[in-house]
Parts: C-alpha cells; structure tokens; sequence
C-alpha cells in the first residue's frame, strides 16, 4: 500500500510539473515566460506574451497533464489499493497534478496558478460538472473579460454542481473540486483585489490581459 500512495502521487506531480509554456516558449520563440507579462507559466500569459498559437498549444498541455494521469489510474492493480479504493487515489493523483503545476520541480519549483490543470483533473472525474465550470468561465469571459473573474466563478460553479449531482458531498471528487476552488481562488488574490480597485487587465483575443 506504501508503495501503491508513492507511485500514484509521484505520477501526478510529475506529469502536472512539466512546464509546457517555458518549454514551447523557449524552443519556438526563444522567450523564457518567466521574464514577460505577469511572468507565469499558466496559458493565459503565454497567450498574451508569446501569441494566440503558442498560449492555445499551452492550454490544451496543461489540460493534458492533469487530466491524463487521472484518467491512466488502473483498476484492478496496485494503485487501486490506494487507501480509500480507486476513487480516492485519482483524486489524490490529480491533487498531486495540480501541485506539481503550482510548485513544479522543473522551474525551481515556481509554477502557474493551477487553472488549466485544475480544469484537466476535474473533467477526468467529473465531466458534467466540469461541463458547468467550462460554462461559467466562458460566459463571464465573454461578459468581462476577466480571466480572473472567469477562473473563480467557474471553480466555485463546478463545486456547486458537485454539490446537487448524485452522492453530493460524499464524494471524493466534491472534497477534490472544494479544495481546487480553493487553491484557484487563494492563487487569484491578487487578481481579485485589482477587480476591486478596478486596475485589472482584460483579456483580447490578439493577446491582451493578465495571467
């Protein structure tokens, strides 16, 4: 069982660590994100930053490597012993992912604000709620153009869905989307107090807006 929860977390945070908007921005651009706009590795700064092509490449990755470890986690094998059965060990792979984009080792351990990879995880557990944050985030973009605004809102929407889909609360997947929210929300606090003082940057489809 030791060895099942140590491969199951080493695979998240390993797959959710690699830095695809440092990478494709240095090999294509010879740019290193790190040092334009907000200075973040998330999809929204690369877009802004280094273009529409290279912003969208980042997105659909970093969907990737949260969703894709979730999904590969195996039934009937040693990672289905995780404590908690199979459940539990995918919400604990996809913590494991999220982390790793927010503290990834391949970029001294500075990472993105998690959103993308978030979103990743949570359509591999839960595509329906996932479906209401996609939603959400759309909408209050295309309303505002607030990334920002549109990440927060679409956190706490899938929760709620969460909240009144069948086992609710009770499931792994609920206390997984509640602690993403929070992190999405805690990782924006800055965002959010620009709202506030109504200094925050919007999002253009030609590249504009802050990460």
């Amino acid at each position: 069982m030791a060895v099942a929860v140590a491969l199951s977390l080493a695979s998240g945070y390993l797959s959710g660590s690699l830095p695809w908007g440092l990478w494709l921005g240095l090999r294509v651009r010879g740019i290193d994100v790190r040092t334009v706009g907000s200075h973040n590795l998330g999809a929204t700064n690369v877009y802004r930053s280094l273009g529409p092509g290279l912003g969208i490449a980042t997105l659909v990755l970093d969907l990737a490597k949260g969703a894709l470890p979730v999904l590969l986690v195996p039934g009937g094998s040693a990672l289905a012993a995780f404590p908690g059965g199979r459940e539990w060990c995918a919400v604990a792979v996809g913590l494991a992912a999220v982390a790793g984009h927010v503290w990834t080792c391949f970029a001294s351990f500075r990472g993105g604000k998690g959103v993308a990879t978030s979103a990743g995880v949570l359509l591999a557990l839960a595509p329906l709620a996932f479906g209401a944050f996609a939603a959400v985030f759309v909408l209050t973009v295309a309303l505002t153009r607030f990334i920002s605004l549109g990440s927060v809102l679409g956190a706490v929407a899938f929760v709620v869905a969460l909240a009144l889909a069948p086992g609710g609360m009770r499931r792994p997947a609920f206390a997984l989307g509640a602690a993403l929210a929070a992190l999405v929300i805690v990782r924006h606090r800055e965002n959010l107090g620009r709202l506030v003082a109504g200094t925050e940057r919007r999002f253009s489809l030609k590249g504009g807006g802050r990460a």
